[in-house]
């Protein structure tokens, strides 16, 4: 036992004794009670020698006395208690105590003797049974049974050799120690700890981690028969590492190495392995191992590995994938590596390019190897390796691969682009990783060919048909063993006529058809020889198909066994046979059986084929052999001679569909047997076995698009056109239109839904079915339509011979009607839609029907097209077309962004074939199918396309031929062609014009159309580009031989430019360079023909896909440059419907209307204004200080001269000027340059907004130099005044200082009366004097100032006028109301005046009547606000009186104003402006009157006089007088001339101000919102007062709250105190006198604040100030006087202040919004555009023209109708403009051509007036003396809040 600490002992003498003891935990003292007769026998001293867990020894030392004594020894603990009696001995043991106890121990050595007390606790037990449970790499886990006794928990240490690693304690009976290095060994010891930090002596044991496994154990490679491991070391010293390697649980290998990679082959492919790899260090311990499942790759996962297609493997490749443009597709990079090699040949095929399969990989070492290097050197066995071919993949097993990893969808088109150029495409397609092989019927489906056999060459009569349904033999060449000749080759010989050979099938001397095929054995391929009907290139007469298998038939014993169960004829190729062969013998008893072998190498043995022969029963004519004596050409001649022979007497012809039975016995897959396909199948023959006559079937099943729907599309273009209203009332005949399409679409309503089209419906419901559904169902009925037109083309032929001309029409139109495809059923399902919408929202049948749009967007993005235009009734569904693009918008979003390609041309040259050359898309191209109307396809465009292109989506539409044959016999196929034109066109970013030079007619007039589209879209500001593209060109010098017809071509193009824009009044536009930006070099592409040689064995011309594929990458180039914005999918549908709805009218610029070009200009006009008023708000502050300036000459002896104050002036404003315009130049320069916000649309306002910014700078510039003109002359004209004056001011100055110094020398003290006596008196004869002594400025006339003027102005109207001005004085004109006289006229006259109209203008009176009072209300403001300033008269302001007049006359040419009339009314506003302005001149010149002046400030002189005489302190009181008179008066003009703008710019801030739309808009609404009719009134009768009034109010409302308008004038005030107390500290700085001050003040100030003059002299009169008093006092007068200020500013009523502005907010913002001030001829509607330099005039709205007094003559009734309706009719009018000659409205341009008044988008579109008149009928008619107007039916329908949407959808308003 260790030693431990002290045990504490008691004695008598000292208590406590402490003595040494083992493993006493404590010991414990008591005081013992000792007794007096025992004090002799001292207490025992006791020890503890040792402690056990259940044993404690104590020692006793003896006791000198001789006596002997017992010991009692007594112990307790917790409930166990025992005693111990010993004779008395030196130690005692006690046992039977439990471990880890406290025990109390009392000695004694007899009864009543002292005792001795310890506490012991007893020794702990280590923990039993400690072991090791678990050993890991990094822990090691520990655990023990708990020993006896009472403990506290467990001390566990773990130690690595001498070093302690860890420590922890627990208290559970288990540990895991963690943190530990693998493959170490440790020491564990555990103690058992007591509460009192006591320990047991430990249990130790020890333990080794295991090693860790080996790190990062990888796959660095995987092939078919091996596979490549690579690992990280583990820690520590490894020995090697064991590599095991097990396939279902069992040891495949095992090895070992000590490398840290192995590869383990002999492996089977596609096969699933588990590898384990244990490390062994070099003690021999072996690591957990480190395990990783692998599959081998197969056969075909290894190919489409390193074709970058082994994702497409189980996620098929699909049509989207396929056709989306991305980086590759428009690049022409090298294949670098074989993961390029399928998309390469992919690109190639898509363009149908015959060089598809010529793939080669050419690695980067290749491309940048320097020829000229190897030039340099003899090596001739580099030369002869260098010829070694660098073969890279297969060809066939590219195709083989790409046909794995695609859909049906994708195979189909595979098969058909192969079948385009004539490649042989699969029949049996291999899997060799399955050993399975899958007919391709699916695949094979779509392919269509045409021919003509011998039996129809003389009647020239064809065949098209499907390929799976035509029955024509088939003939299998295949292959046994190894074979010499190449029998690809051969066959492709053998197809090929001597004109032209084609690789038809690969073979071995083909680019990369030497490489080893390796997953393409097994392939079947399989091409059609057509005959075209000429004996002299047909190979074959009949039809014949050629299969060819890949492989040796004795390893494909499936595919040869269905090639001879399908075949008409097997050819074997051979170099060895054997009879024994199960596949020759299984050819036994087959008569068209040959054996074809090559006898030129010898290998063949005569016998063996003889004994074959004679085994199979052949004869010499089945056996071809190739002999030294036989070239190709004979041997392949032979082979063609067996094949006739074969064809003309086979008996077998199986159609491939029927192929599939013999595939389903053999076990062969078949492609289309999918559980999707065949219920998509089982739903399209549900409705095509229905289909016995398709014009029956469309009646009966798909009744919604015939004669209704054709019926509804005549009635809404007859809406907008109104040829047949002949002499009803507009309004009447269009609701009746409205009601007849209403009643049609109830028609509609009453079909239901047929059958049919419900199985349509639930047919392209399923996702997984739909695609199928649809193919399946175009399949059918091109079948159907096929046979169908077959019939009528021989029926046709007939009758043609008989000449039945009646028969002839009819076939005719069955031939234009037997055409049926999955468009019609879509077309049907549109109408089902439009029909329904037209039913109440709640109706559940029109519920149902909800969805339908969102089903045909997800058909859109899964690349099926959308039918825009109806090519039968040649219309479009805008209902039905927009809620699917919406629902498009809604799928798509956010990435929505398209660019739009479409093509044009003449019908049938080849535009669908174009577009799917180009994009690879499926647009229709087989017989009897042209384009009808105009489809619209998605392609998606890939991420790393989408940053160049700025798009998400390319839409491709494809549109019907122009000058079709069908409609050219038709009055309006030329309209019709111009509206399909100007639809796509506007809806394109690039349009294709397909062209032949060849026939000019026909391009002249194709040109015609085109250039019309184009003329439209630039004046509607849509800017597409176009390429025009000459088809069948294929001579390389094409472009320089070409250079002639390209000029021509623009000399074409110029002259219909110039006829086109002719037509639609546009004739500005000269070139076709004006429309748009077209550059002949770039602007044409020459294409050859399409086939190379001739159909139907023709493959594709390798020129025409290479130049169709230039022609693409062009196309996308100038996309990329689009600067215009790129719409999205709404933005396209708004395009679709405003584009269609200019189209229905007649003239489609003038009707065009789209929420995209009016947001557009809206965001211009709200610029622009911003800009504008940025300048006018500059100008106008500029000119405040200016004439600031001028009115304090004379207040600083600095620039005195007032002309020289001007000219300096009028220099800094021209300055000015030239800034301000520069800078609104730049901005409208930096807006038009911007490529977002649709600004494209506004290009041709560009010069307008130019114009618009010079004439707002000549307009400023104008009134600055009138103002600077005006102000400075008459300033120059008061300097005498005020010289006098200042005159007066010292003279009586003087005088009062005398009268001062006499009064001083009487010595005596005077009273204020007695001084106001002395001062009269001076006062009377200093005045008196002064009278006489100056003589004053007289007055001027200002009457004939004005005269003279007025007769200038008018001289140059000629003598007459001047004539006119002498009769009469201008002194008494304007003294009388002004009226429009009728003039005296004939009796012929006065009978036309009174016929006012059929649909005729306002009476020439009272429109003259109506202009005259509004000029004069203009001149009069211009009056009063001169008036209002109280300064003096200036000929400049007459002049600007004359200018608004000639401006308002010039604005109404319109009027039938004579000169007459002109003059009157000049004389009238001048009489009145004169002998106002005589009256203001008079009142200036009295104001100003020096001795008037003089006299006003009498009192302030007599009060100085006593102040000065009796020497008061005059600080504080000029200080106060002088802020009172001259600072005051300033501040308060400062503040009014600077409130104006403010209030003008915060109204400014409001949305109704922004454009004049905007305001119509607002003035409008709240019209309807208050509904009173004689604010309508004055509105329609008195619309610039209304104006003025209405903006006056709204300011009111605006500024309601007084906060806002005394934060304005606070500002200002601030303003003020600070430039005024910067002037007090500059002028202090300068010690000197008063006036000294006054002049360096006021020189601060001198552009700031206008201080009076006359109120400085006054001031300055005995002013005996000191400085610096003064300036104290004024200091505080100043702040007071602002105080004062802010207080009279808060108690002023708004409009009180409103009326005292220097500059009127209400006049500006009117100004502002009237603008221009035209308003439309016919209904008085106010124009809207922007600016001042617009060159045509226009509104958003339209009214009743009954509403500006508009009546009929004979019933007096006033006219409900609108004209922007009735510009659409065929309907007249008569007006002065026309000298009442009468004049169709939808020529008014020719009376009216500034003006362009739209129809109305729709219908609903004039529901606000038309509710206003409904409700305001009778009072308008009482208004105007007229009897209410007839309102349609319709118009009394119509509430509030739906005039309030229409008012809405006119402007423009979300």
């Amino acid at each position: 036992m260790a030693e431990s600490e002290h045990a504490q002992t008691h004695t008598a003498e000292e208590g406590v004794v402490e003595e040494e003891f083992y493993e006493a935990v404590e010991t414990c003292e008591e005081q013992d009670c000792v007794n007096a007769d025992t004090d002799d026998i001292p207490p025992p001293k006791v020890s503890v020698l040792c402690v056990r867990p259940d044993v404690v020894s104590l020692a006793v030392e003896p006791h000198s006395s001789p006596q002997t004594f017992e010991l009692v020894i007594d112990y307790y603990a917790d409930e166990q208690r025992g005693s111990v009696v010993q004779t008395d001995s030196p130690s005692v043991d006690i046992t039977g105590l439990c471990p880890g106890t406290e025990y109390m121990f009392t000695v004694t050595r007899r009864i009543q003797s002292p005792k001795t007390c310890v506490r012991v606790v007893t020794a702990t037990l280590p923990p039993p049974l400690l072991s090791v449970s678990d050993i890991r790499t990094d822990c090691v886990t520990l655990s023990w049974e708990p020993p006896a006794g009472k403990l506290q928990n467990y001390s566990v240490t773990c130690c690595s050799g001498e070093e302690v690693i860890q420590e922890l304690q627990t208290e559970e009976t288990n540990v895991t120690i963690c943190a530990l290095m693998p493959g170490q060994q440790y020491l564990f010891s555990v103690c058992t700890q007591l509460q009192n930090g006591h320990k047991s002596e430990p249990a130790v044991t020890s333990a080794e981690t295991k090693p860790d496994p080996p790190a990062q154990c990888t796959v660095s490679d995987i092939r078919t028969d091996c596979v490549t491991l690579s690992w990280e070391p583990p820690v520590g010293e490894v020995q090697n590492y064991t590599v095991t390697c097990c396939s279902e649980e069992q040891v495949v290998q095992e090895l070992q190495t000590k490398e840290i990679s192995v590869t383990i082959d002999a492996l089977m492919p596609g096969q699933q392995y588990l590898f384990s790899v244990c490390a062994q260090l070099q003690n021999g311990h072996k690591s957990e191992p480190a395990v990783i499942s692998v599959e081998t790759k197969t056969h075909v996962g290894s190919i489409l590995e390193d074709l970058g297609l082994e994702k497409h493997y189980s996620e098929k490749l699909c049509l989207n994938k396929m056709l989306q443009i991305d980086e590759k597709t428009m690049t022409e990079n090298n294949v670098m590596s074989n993961k390029d090699v399928a998309w390469y040949f992919l690109k190639k095929l898509m363009t149908v390019n015959v060089t598809a399969r010529s793939v080669k990989c050419t690695p980067v070492s290749d491309t940048n190897c320097d020829e000229s290097s190897d030039n340099s050197i003899l090596d001739l066995q580099n030369l002869v390796t260098s010829l070694t071919s660098v073969c890279t993949m297969n060809p066939l097993d590219i195709i083989t691969a790409l046909f794995l990893c695609s859909d049906g969808f994708v195979q189909q088109e595979l098969s058909l682009k192969m079948s385009m150029c004539q490649f042989a495409v699969p029949l049996l397609l291999p899997n060799c990783d399955s050993n399975q092989c899958t007919l391709m019927l699916w695949a094979l489906r779509d392919i269509v060919k045409k021919y003509r056999p011998k039996s129809l060459s003389k009647s020239k009569g064809f065949r098209e048909e499907r390929i799976v349904h035509s029955e024509i033999p088939m003939i299998s060449f295949v292959r046994l063993g190894e074979c010499s000749l190449s029998k690809s080759e051969i066959l492709n010989k053998l197809l090929s006529n001597s004109q032209q050979y084609h690789d038809t099938f690969v073979h071995h001397n083909m680019q990369c058809g030497d490489c080893p095929r390796l997953i393409s054995n097994g392939l079947a391929e399989i091409t059609w020889y057509l005959p075209c009907g000429n004996k002299n290139i047909d190979i074959f007469d009949e039809p014949v198909a050629v299969a060819n298998l890949h492989g040796d038939i004795a390893s494909f014993e499936t595919q040869f066994s269905f090639l001879c169960e399908t075949s008409s004829a097997v050819f074997v190729f051979f170099d060895t046979l054997n009879c024994v062969c199960k596949q020759l013998v299984s050819l036994k008893g087959k008569k068209d059986v040959f054996l074809v072998g090559n006898h030129q190498g010898h290998k063949i043995r005569m016998n063996d084929l003889h004994e074959v022969a004679t085994e199979l029963g052949l004869t010499n004519s089945n056996i071809i052999l190739k002999t030294k004596q036989i070239n190709d050409a004979d041997f392949v001649a032979k082979l063609q001679k067996t094949m006739r022979g074969t064809i003309a007497n086979s008996k077998m012809k199986m159609q491939i569909e029927q192929m599939a039975n013999v595939a389903h016995e053999l076990g062969v897959c078949v492609d289309e047997d999918n559980l999707e396909c065949q219920n998509a199948k089982q739903n399209a023959d549900a409705i095509t076995a229905e289909i016995h006559d398709i014009l029956e079937f469309k009646e009966t099943q798909l009744p919604m698009q015939g004669q209704i729907w054709k019926e509804v599309t005549s009635l809404e273009k007859e809406g907008c056109r109104l040829r047949k209203a002949g002499s009803e009332n507009i309004e009447e005949y269009k609701y009746d239109l409205n009601e007849q399409i209403k009643n049609l679409r109830n028609k509609q309503n009453l079909h239901g839904m047929s059958e049919s089209m419900t199985c349509f419906l639930s047919g392209i419901s399923s996702p997984e079915e739909r695609c199928y559904f649809l193919k399946w169902l175009r399949i059918n009925l091109d079948n159907i339509s096929r046979e169908k037109l077959s019939w009528l083309r021989e029926l046709y032929k007939e009758k043609s011979k008989a000449s039945n001309s009646n028969e002839i029409k009819d076939i005719d139109k069955q031939l234009s009607n037997s055409s049926l495809g999955t468009e019609h059923f879509f077309r049907e399902m549109g109408q089902i839609y439009e029909s329904s919408v037209s039913l109440p929202e709640n109706e559940p049948s029109r519920q149902q029907l909800q969805h339908l749009p969102r089903l045909c967007a997800q058909l859109l993005l899964d690349g099926f097209p959308l039918e825009l235009v109806d090519g039968d009734a040649s219309n479009i569904p805008l209902r039905w077309v927009s809620d699917v693009l919406g629902q498009l918008h809604d799928l798509v979003s956010p990435n929505n962004k398209i660019l739009v390609v479409t093509v044009l041309g003449v019908q049938s040259t080849g535009k669908s074939t174009l577009l799917n050359t180009m994009f690879g898309v499926q647009f229709a191209v087989s017989s009897g199918r042209c384009t009808r109307g105009a489809f619209m396809l998605l392609i998606r465009i890939s991420e790393d396309m989408k940053a160049s292109l700025k798009c998400d989506f390319l839409v491709i539409i494809d549109t019907e031929g122009l000058k079709s044959p069908e409609l050219a016999q038709l009055d309006d196929s030329h309209e019709h062609d111009n509206e399909l034109a100007t639809l796509v066109v506007g809806l394109s970013d690039i349009t294709i014009i397909n062209i032949a030079m060849e026939n000019s007619t026909e391009m002249k007039d194709i040109l015609q159309i085109v250039v019309h589209a184009f003329l439209r879209m630039k004046e509607v500001g849509k800017k597409p580009k176009c390429q025009f593209v000459h088809q069948n060109v294929s001579d390389v010098s094409a472009h320089d031989k070409n250079l002639r017809d390209r000029k021509l071509l623009l000399q074409q193009l110029n002259e219909m430019t110039q006829a086109a824009a002719k037509m639609e009044k546009k004739e500005e536009n000269k070139s076709f360079t004006d429309v748009m930006d077209y550059n002949p070099d770039t602007g044409n592409w020459y294409i050859p023909g399409l086939w190379n040689g001739n159909p139907p064995m023709a493959p594709v011309n390798a020129g025409y896909s290479e130049a169709v594929y230039e022609l693409k990458k062009n196309v996308m180039h100038i996309l990329e440059k689009c600067e215009s914005s790129v719409n999205d999918v709404l933005q396209f549908r708004e395009w679709i419907t405003s584009l269609w709805n200019a189209v229905k009218h007649e003239n489609f610029i003038f009707s065009f209307r789209n929420s995209l070009v009016a947001d557009a200009y809206m965001k211009l006009c709200t610029e622009y204004n911003k800009w504008e008023w940025e300048f006018r708000k500059a100008m106008y502050s500029w000119v405040t200080n200016a004439e600031t300036q001028i009115s304090n000459i004379g207040i600083v002896a600095e620039k005195s001269d007032t002309g020289e104050v001007l000219a300096c002036l009028k220099s800094e404003a021209q300055t000015e000027l030239c800034k301000w315009e520069t800078t609104l130049l730049h901005n409208l320069t930096d807006y038009f340059k911007q490529t977002e916000g649709h600004v494209y649309l506004v290009e041709r306002y560009r010069e307008e907004f130019f114009n618009s910014a010079k004439i707002l700078r000549r307009e400023i510039e104008s009134s600055v130099m009138n103002q600077l003109t005006a102000t400075a002359e008459i300033k120059q004209a008061m300097e005498k005044v005020d010289k006098i004056k200042e005159n007066h001011t010292k003279d009586l100055e003087e005088r009062v200082c005398a009268l001062i110094d006499k009064c001083r020398e009487e010595n005596r003290t005077m009273t204020d009366q007695e001084l106001d006596e002395e001062f009269n008196r001076m006062w009377e004869t200093t005045v008196t004097n002064l009278k006489k002594s100056v003589s004053y400025i007289k007055g001027k006339d200002v009457f004939d100032q004005v005269a003279h003027d007025l007769r200038t102005n008018v001289s140059i109207k000629g003598s007459h006028a001047s004539e006119l001005i002498n009769q009469k004085k201008l002194q008494d004109c304007g003294k009388e109301n002004f009226v429009v006289k009728q003039k005296p006229e004939s009796l012929y006259g006065k009978i036309l005046n009174k016929v006012s109209k059929w649909l005729n203008s306002k009476d020439g009176i009272m429109a003259a009547q109506q202009m005259a009072d509004s000029t004069i209300a203009a001149c009069q403001q211009f009056i009063s606000e001169k008036l209002e300033r109280e300064t003096d008269y200036h000929d400049t302001y007459i002049h600007e009186i004359l200018r608004i007049i000639d401006e308002k006359l010039q604005c109404n040419q319109h009027l039938t104003i004579d000169i007459e009339f002109e003059v009157s009314l000049k004389q009238h506003i001048c009489g009145d402006a004169a002998r106002r302005f005589q009256k203001m001149h008079d009142n200036f010149l009295h104001k100003n009157d020096p001795y008037t002046c003089l006299n006003k400030n009498k009192q302030k002189f007599c009060a100085d006089f006593k102040d000065v005489f009796n020497e008061k302190d005059q600080c504080q009181k000029k200080a106060s007088e002088f802020t009172d008179l001259c600072l005051r008066p300033a501040v308060e003009k400062f503040v009014s001339r600077s409130l104006g703008p403010d209030i003008v710019g915060e109204m400014l801030t409001c949305h109704q101000f922004s454009t004049r739309t905007v305001f119509q808009y607002y003035v409008l609404l709240d019209l309807i919102k208050n509904e009173h009719f004689h604010r309508y009134q004055n509105y329609i009768c008195n619309y610039e007062e209304f104006i003025k009034e209405w903006i006056f109010k709204q300011i009111m409302v605006h500024f309601t709250d007084q906060c806002k308008i005394l934060e304005l004038e606070n500002k200002h005030l601030h303003s003020c105190l600070g430039n005024i107390t910067s002037a007090i500290k500059k002028a202090t700085k300068v010690k000197g006198s008063l006036k000294e001050f006054i002049d360096d003040f006021c020189k601060d100030l001198i552009d700031k604040l206008a201080i009076s003059q006359d109120a400085l002299g006054a001031f300055m009169i005995l002013n005996n100030a000191e400085q610096e008093q003064f300036v104290y006092w004024l200091t505080k007068c100043v702040n007071e006087m602002i105080q004062s200020l802010q207080n009279k500013f808060n108690n002023t009523k708004f409009d009180t202040k409103l009326n005292r502005l220097h500059l009127k907010p209400h006049h500006e913002l009117s100004e502002r919004m009237i603008g221009c001030g035209q308003q439309c001829p016919f209904c008085k509607a106010p124009c809207e555009a922007g600016g001042k330099g617009h060159k045509e005039h226009w509104t958003s709205l339209h009214q009743s023209q009954g509403l500006g007094s508009f009546r009929y003559i004979d019933s007096k009734k006033l006219d409900s109708d609108i004209c922007s309706t009735l510009v659409q009719s065929e309907a007249v009018f008569r007006c002065f403009a026309t000298n009442s000659e009468y004049h169709p409205y939808k020529k008014y341009t020719e009376i009216f051509p500034d003006w362009k008044i739209s129809p109305d988008v729709s219908l609903e579109a004039s529901d606000y007036w038309k509710y206003v008149m409904t409700k305001f009928n009778k009072d308008f008619a009482q208004a105007y003396d007229a009897k209410p107007a007839d309102i349609p039916k319709s118009w009394k329908c119509i509430g509030q809040k739906q005039a309030i949407e229409s008012l809405k959808t006119s402007f423009y308003i979300d």
